[in-house]
């Protein structure tokens, strides 16, 4: 790892040595919480903030109901089945999206 460590402020050579394996110790488990540190950074990647204009949907249930995608256009008024869980039609026009190479929706908020 090429750290070194030495440690003079004992009288006895011995404590001068368990001292000097105490810091050793603390400096690889440092090193070792670092490397730790990069990986999971690595693994993560970039991470978006939650923003307000990061949103994808917007759905109103009052006075009328209508969710839509923000980035596809798409959009329906039957809230219900999409609030039980019914998105294919968000997943399809995201599909749609992604091959045509996500380009900007017209409608959508600008950032």
């Amino acid at each position: 790892t090429g750290i070194v460590v030495s440690c003079q402020n004992e009288r006895s050579q011995y404590q001068n040595k368990d001292k000097a394996m105490q810091i050793l110790k603390s400096k690889l488990l440092l090193l070792k919480q670092q490397e730790n540190l990069e990986k999971t950074a690595d693994i993560r990647g970039e991470v978006k903030d939650n923003n307000f204009g990061s949103q994808i949907r917007s759905y109103f249930l009052q006075p009328y109901t209508m969710i839509k995608d923000l980035r596809t256009g798409a959009e329906t008024s039957n809230a219900n089945a999409v609030l039980d869980g019914g998105i294919d039609l968000f997943i399809n026009s995201y599909l749609k999206w992604l091959k045509q190479g996500c380009p900007p929706y017209k409608g959508a908020i600008p950032e």
